[in-house]
């Protein structure tokens, strides 16, 4: 095979949705910045444009809008794409847009190599949904997972996840973790303060949550967890992001007595200066693939607590070395967790040592190798 750093005239297409400011939005991001610094050409083929992200992808890449904004209706002006360009390899970014690029393959007659890239445990997602809507995932992988060249599992859990719904224990799979680290995350950590209770004048502690307002990140229980803690010490809490459940977390913190001792900056595009000056982050998901924040703040040497969700969390912090696991739910375990964690915070440089594998280099390398563009 080629070297990436030797040729560049090889050329990689991503197939990605920009939907919002989620992770998976974040790590195609560096991912391609990676592709690029080894040397590869890429064209960022885009199903949808939204979000702040998408003006953070490299300007060394094509960035190609498909036009469609949605998955199904992107086949026709991919399988065009794939016809005219004949890119070496394609990464496409979640499952529905793997299934429209093996399709696209097939009908464009083209031999580019394809790789999917999945970074949720799916049974976890849907536990307690109808029934068709498991059987509408685990029939469509089923049926063409085995077209792909390969599949990317962002941690062990997702993957074994993958083995468990499609019954298929010869996919060609890896497991390659999130390009978390990057060469600029120190640099954007420095940045000055971004909230007044995270300036040094400031000796109250403050906890870090970070994630979409969506059931799956659970801050319902961070709150409860949290209003717990503060009836005991002085501390205070910043839920980092957006999403339609806003309105209830904070009618909860008025019901607990802790809406003052609560701040909601929103989407942060530089969540690093909130981390690295934060006390202690707190992962509290009811699921996951494999959570980028809980591995950013590792990297910036803050302590973490987390819950023991699908998947991701005990990989992450070696079953519990590097921070306490508690079950989903369980706010009086958390309250406890979150108490311990500031009484007695583990080193910086020892938290950091266990985030060494999510750099953007080592993540983009392993790729390239899974898209068969270097030995």
């Amino acid at each position: 095979m080629p070297s990436a750093t030797s040729n560049q005239n090889i050329r990689l297409a991503v197939l990605v949705s920009f939907s919002g400011d989620g992770g998976v939005e974040r790590m195609v991001v560096n991912l391609v910045h990676g592709f690029i610094a080894q040397g590869v050409a890429v064209d960022v083929l885009l199903i949808k444009d939204r979000g702040p992200q998408v003006a953070q992808l490299p300007a060394a890449a094509n960035i190609i809008r498909l036009g469609s904004g949605h998955t199904l209706l992107s086949l026709p002006a991919l399988i065009r794409y794939l016809r005219q360009a004949r890119p070496h390899a394609l990464l496409a970014a979640k499952h529905r847009a793997l299934l429209i690029a093996l399709w696209a393959r097939r009908l464009s007659g083209a031999r580019t190599r394809i790789v999917g890239r999945l970074g949720t445990t799916v049974s976890a997602a849907l536990a307690g949904k109808p029934r068709w809507r498991l059987l509408s995932w685990r029939l469509p992988m089923r049926a063409f997972y085995p077209w792909a060249d390969g599949i990317v599992a962002v941690s062990e859990g997702v993957a074994e996840d993958v083995r468990a719904l499609t019954g298929l224990q010869n996919l060609p799979l890896s497991v390659i973790h999130n390009p978390v680290i990057t060469p600029h995350m120190r640099e954007l950590a420095r940045a000055p303060a971004p909230h007044p209770w995270l300036e040094e004048a400031h000796d109250v502690p403050v906890i870090i949550g970070m994630g979409r307002f969506t059931g799956q990140k659970d801050f319902l229980t961070l709150i409860r967890a949290f209003a717990q803690v503060r009836r005991l010490r002085p501390c205070r809490l910043i839920l980092l992001g957006r999403g339609n459940l806003l309105p209830e977390y904070q009618a909860l913190a008025g019901q607990l007595g802790v809406a003052e001792d609560i701040a909601y900056p929103g989407f942060a595009a530089n969540p690093y200066s909130y981390l690295s000056r934060a006390q202690l982050f707190v992962l509290s998901s009811a699921w996951e693939g494999s959570p980028n924040a809980l591995s950013e703040a590792l990297a910036l040497g803050t302590p973490v607590v987390s819950t023991d969700c699908p998947s991701g969390p005990r990989e992450i912090l070696q079953n519990g070395t590097y921070g306490p696991l508690v079950a989903v739910g369980d706010v009086s375990a958390l309250a406890a967790a979150i108490a311990t964690a500031l009484d007695a915070p583990l080193p910086a440089e020892r938290l950091r040592g266990a985030a060494a594998l999510y750099t953007m280099e080592n993540s983009a390398r392993r790729y390239l190798e899974v898209l068969g563009l270097v030995t």
